[in-house]
């Protein structure tokens, strides 16, 4: 039985910096636990499908096993961000007022660089079908999304998963085809054992276990100008997208090691 999935909800309480590397502008903050948090805003240029984008993706990689930091929704009230000087960041914190999505912040981590660290083929196998599954489109070698944090590897930054949320157009063939830009991911060369991580994946996967992590998107996330529908009605698509795409992960798999094979 697959258990409900629940985010602990914090309260922002100080603005320190923004990350610019981020095209979300995300910011290192702190909030009301004492922790701080790098979050994602909804009032960036993409909206809250980035931040859907980031619960999906980081929850899935978490199902899997993976290292990725706690996630949380991160509450700004109205008053937060008046005191901004920077008018850009203000706007941004005017428009974000609600829930937001946070990410915990590991202090001391390194970027990820593939020429110093090798990573194991099976947890590097793991990562390439992620990115392939939630058609991630942001791990290359100029933007690995992936930090060292205690001798260990953490993933970071999914807003750029399930791309076809940005148009809804042909959802379902984006969900059973292949993913092409995988070929551009950073660690590519080191996944020799795709078909075993396929294996392994489905296996810790189920539509139970993606029901459960869309049941988590707020309802105000899924109110879109440019997309008809209910919140209900869009979850049910990301559910659909995701189950799909899970029923038909050899195509993807069978593209990636192709693809691999091409850079030997």
């Amino acid at each position: 039985m697959t258990l409900p999935i629940s985010l602990r909800t914090v309260r922002v309480l100080r603005y320190i910096m923004p990350l610019r590397e981020g095209g979300s502008l995300p910011g290192l903050t702190e909030a009301d636990d004492g922790f701080k948090y790098v979050v994602k805003f909804r009032g960036n240029g993409h909206g809250p499908k980035a931040l859907i984008a980031e619960l999906i993706g980081g929850e899935v990689a978490r199902a899997l096993g993976l290292r990725v930091p706690e996630l949380v929704f991160a509450e700004l009230d109205e008053a937060f961000g008046r005191t901004e000087g920077d008018e850009e960041i203000q706007d941004l914190l005017r428009a974000s007022q609600g829930l937001n999505i946070g990410q915990h912040f590991l202090p001391g981590a390194l970027t990820f660089d593939p020429v110093v660290t090798n990573v194991d083929a099976d947890l590097a196998s793991r990562i390439v079908w992620l990115d392939a599954f939630l058609t991630n489109i942001d791990r290359t070698v100029r933007n690995t999304n992936l930090l060292m944090w205690r001798k260990e590897l953490w993933l970071i930054d999914h807003g750029s998963c399930l791309y076809f949320h940005h148009s809804w157009s042909n959802w379902e063939r984006h969900a059973t085809g292949p993913f092409e830009p995988i070929k551009d991911h950073v660690l590519l060369p080191q996944a020799t054992r795709l078909i075993e991580a396929d294996a392994y994946c489905r296996s810790r996967l189920s539509s139970e276990t993606l029901r459960a992590i869309v049941a988590t998107i707020p309802d105000d996330w899924l109110r879109w100008d440019d997309a008809e529908g209910t919140p209900d009605e869009l979850r049910a698509i990301y559910e659909r997208f995701l189950i799909m795409r899970l029923d038909r992960s050899a195509a993807f798999t069978i593209v990636a090691q192709d693809a691999r094979q091409a850079l030997v």
